[in-house]
């Protein structure tokens, strides 16, 4: 992956920006917090008379290697400014990551090794390539300064902002009402990242919604140090296809950015009705009025909002073939490509054969063989194309298709004697 580094690029940027309004239609598109829209006016306005790009900063602290489609949201928005002739700046927090951003937490997070961080960092930037056109972005690394402080540096930009306002963040209000311990090094988080805004004298820096303080601070370090206060543009944090809580790997309701184009086809097919507006607007780019228009029916919503995601990543092709393969499943009763197998082990057996609700939750088909009792005995399971509701059934040594649902099928080999 190659990206732009150094402000130079800034040198050998041929633009021809869009008029100012235009731009700020495009860009208004989305977001919650906006501080704010007469800054922003003015800097689009200062850079189309200039021909000269505005630095979007998003920070990204590679805390994990892999993101799913809840993280690409801002992702998408930094690639909305960039084509529009501006400048993405991704900034690695290879320092903050080692901190670890209090947001949001009700305890410290536990710090991670620059080992951890580097490896999390080179699998996170090979993603963002399926979102920005990653020839044309500047990409930079906190520890550039960061590392080179030292520990009075640090206690000068301490200086620089006070405790009562570091408390006005709610996370740090309820952990401090709960007598729930906050490190020190948790109060300069904010600090540090507003301080990345300085050193990369930012025009725009996005983030999600529960970022907005710690952008502020960034606004506020820029005033205090002579430069012009960045822009700050947040969006919506995504729920999952759950629609209850927000996407997370850990909590099974997520789309990964990198799953196969089958498997985001079929979980985006479960998007509640409530959240196709928010889906479309936020991990698409299907127009406004065309979003209006697939609203009127949710079901043509899922299928346009299902084959866009995997387009993006996958590309046309691949969605086409998505779509085949659930209709497939869901209309002809059908199954997937790609079956699972499992084998169980000797010591898995009783008298030779494998309890029917045991082998649905070795493969995968439930969570607990209790689980597998009750899809048995609700009629929700099928071996080899049979409905089979005993739930004491047990599968002597040999091979079995089995099905829970329309969705769901594994195939599993029970060993002989």
């Amino acid at each position: 992956m190659a990206f732009v580094v150094g402000v130079a690029a800034l040198e050998r940027w041929p633009v021809t920006f869009l008029p100012v309004d235009e731009q700020l239609e495009i860009l208004r598109d989305g977001i919650v917090d906006l501080v704010d829209e007469n800054d922003l006016r003015k800097r689009l306005s200062d850079s189309k008379a200039n021909n000269r790009p505005l630095r979007v900063k998003l920070g990204i602290d590679p805390s994990s290697p892999d993101i799913h489609i809840g993280h690409a949201v801002v992702l998408r928005k930094l690639a909305q400014f960039q084509r529009l002739g501006h400048l993405p700046i991704v900034l690695w927090g290879t320092s903050t990551a080692m901190v670890g951003d209090p947001t949001g937490r009700n305890k410290t997070r536990p710090p991670l090794t620059r080992e951890q961080v580097d490896s999390n960092k080179q699998t996170y930037r090979e993603q963002i390539a399926a979102v920005l056109d990653t020839s044309r972005v500047e990409e930079r690394e906190n520890g550039e300064w960061f590392d080179r402080m030292s520990f009075m540096d640090c206690v000068q930009l301490a200086g620089r902002y006070t405790v009562a306002r570091i408390l006005e963040r709610d996370d740090f209000q309820k952990r401090f009402s709960q007598s729930q311990p906050i490190s020190v090094h948790e109060f300069l988080y904010p600090l540090l990242q507003g301080w990345d805004s300085v050193e990369l004298k930012a025009d725009v820096e996005l983030g999600g919604t529960d970022q907005l303080f710690n952008l502020l601070v960034g606004r506020e370090l820029q005033k205090q140090t002579g430069q012009a206060p960045q822009v700050c543009i947040t969006l919506p944090l995504l729920e999952g296809i759950d629609g209850s809580q927000k996407m997370s790997k850990s909590l099974g309701n997520y789309v990964g950015v990198r799953e196969a184009a089958s498997s985001q086809f079929q979980k985006l097919m479960k998007v509640p009705n409530a959240l196709l507006e928010k889906y479309l607007t936020l991990t698409t780019d299907v127009p406004i009025a065309r979003r209006k228009e697939l609203l009127q029916s949710p079901l043509d919503a899922k299928f346009a909002l299902s084959h866009a995601v995997v387009a993006n990543y996958h590309g046309e092709a691949a969605a086409v073939s998505a779509r085949a393969e659930y209709d497939r499943m869901h209309q002809q009763g059908g199954l997937p490509d790609v079956v699972p197998e499992f084998t169980a082990s000797a010591d898995q057996l009783k008298d030779g054969k494998l309890w029917l609700p045991a082998a649905l939750a070795l493969s995968g088909l439930c969570a607990s063989n209790s689980d597998g009792r009750r899809l048995v005995e609700g009629g929700g399971v099928r071996v080899d194309g049979n409905v089979q509701k005993d739930s004491k059934h047990a599968l002597p040594s040999g091979s079995y298709l089995l099905q829970v649902g329309k969705q769901k099928a594994a195939r599993v080999h029970v060993p002989g004697a």
